[in-house]
């Protein structure tokens, strides 16, 4: 998927279903989540933009990611409009998930574990994104 902001975002299912993989539409739309220490993108460590693999919308820059021995990408800081915020207490637990804010697509969730400066923990799994590199090389999660 490109950056490509003016692009149209799908609006049925059977639209999303002919856009994405058969794992990013579980993840993505079924709000789903891959194996921990699965994903494709956890050991990226070039410079470049984490973007949602849905619509292209910029999510991370690389400079905001860290090991977090979770087994899923994660990243400190989001950028400005990015993320959308909604509580889910799904699986017995109190959680704030993320979606993306253009698309609405299920990113993964953020906690209050994470490193400085922000103190947050964004979880995300690989197959909600594609990781553009500065030199414009693109690798889909």
């Amino acid at each position: 998927m490109k950056n490509n902001e003016s692009e149209r975002i799908p609006t049925s299912e059977e639209e999303w279903r002919e856009r994405l993989s058969p794992e990013q539409y579980a993840i993505l739309r079924g709000h789903g989540t891959e194996r921990p220490f699965s994903g494709t993108l956890l050991y990226e460590n070039r410079e470049g933009d984490y973007c949602c693999a849905g619509c292209g919308l910029p999510l991370f820059p690389a400079d905001t990611k860290f090991d977090a021995g979770c087994g899923w990408p994660s990243f400190y800081q989001a950028l400005p409009n990015a993320i959308r915020y909604l509580k889910d207490s799904s699986h017995g637990m109190s959680r704030t998930e993320i979606r993306c804010a253009r698309c609405d697509g299920h990113l993964g969730h953020v906690f209050n574990d994470g490193p400085a400066p922000s103190g947050q923990r964004y979880c995300l799994n690989s197959r909600a994104m594609t990781f553009i590199a500065t030199d414009g090389s693109a690798t889909q999660g």
